[in-house]
């Protein structure tokens, strides 16, 4: 078979190909119009049904009244009003008396019940190293309350054991009494969480601040890796 017959053949298969894309291109446009005229009486005759169904409607006539619109409510910050909740339902009290549950030093440390001396001994050492720490410094004694009660749920719930609540001197109080300085340490006592505090090192506050060990709680979240 020579060359130039074999070159119209090709062009006549080509060509063939061609058609047949054409043909498919038309049909699909075609089925594509159907479609949409269907489609368009579909809504003619919803719409003519409508219509007929609204043909005996009468409009009402104006009564005259005030008509109010009820304003939508505020939206509510569900998760503050919880935490507000679980603070109420932890509340310290300042009318507890502590000191009897204070051990007799100088700094006034505290051990639960059924914790050695030796623990109390480790966490004066510094031992134990500090995971987080508050500064209940400046605050009034309902917001410093409200403060620490949520610092030790959270850091018993992400599993820190050691913390530092600094509660300052007091030089900066109403007759220079060590307000928050005394009620902290009533209201540490009070947590079932708290097994041992002291006062902090000089390096860490000193007697402006405590250093709080804390009963296991749950395992430490750790970060999921970058």
């Amino acid at each position: 078979m020579s060359s130039q017959r074999r070159t119209r053949l090709k062009d006549l298969g080509q060509l063939g190909a061609l058609r047949e894309t054409l043909t498919e291109r038309e049909r699909q446009r075609q089925l594509a119009a159907r479609e949409a005229a269907a489609r368009r009486a579909r809504e003619e005759r919803a719409a003519n049904e409508f219509r007929d169904a609204m043909a005996d409607v009468q409009p009402l006539h104006p009564h005259g009244r005030a008509v109010h619109v009820p304003e939508p409510h505020p939206p509510q910050p569900a998760q503050r009003l919880k935490d507000e909740q679980d603070v109420l339902a932890d509340s310290l009290s300042d009318e507890i008396d502590s000191t009897s549950l204070l051990d007799t030093d100088e700094a006034l440390s505290y051990r639960a019940t059924g914790i050695g001396p030796e623990v109390l001994r480790r966490l004066r050492r510094g031992e134990w190293s500090i995971q987080a720490h508050i500064d209940l410094h400046g605050h009034r004694v309902d917001e410093a309350r409200h403060a620490l009660v949520l610092f030790l749920k959270h850091a018993l719930k992400t599993g820190l054991r050691c913390v530092r609540v600094v509660h300052g001197k007091g030089l900066g109080s109403r007759d220079k009494v060590p307000v928050l300085k005394i009620k902290v340490r009533g209201w540490l006592v009070q947590r079932e969480e708290v097994i041992a505090f002291c006062q902090a090192r000089p390096i860490d506050g000193g007697s402006g601040a405590l250093v709080v060990l804390l009963r296991p709680g749950q395992p430490k979240v750790q970060p999921p890796p970058a």
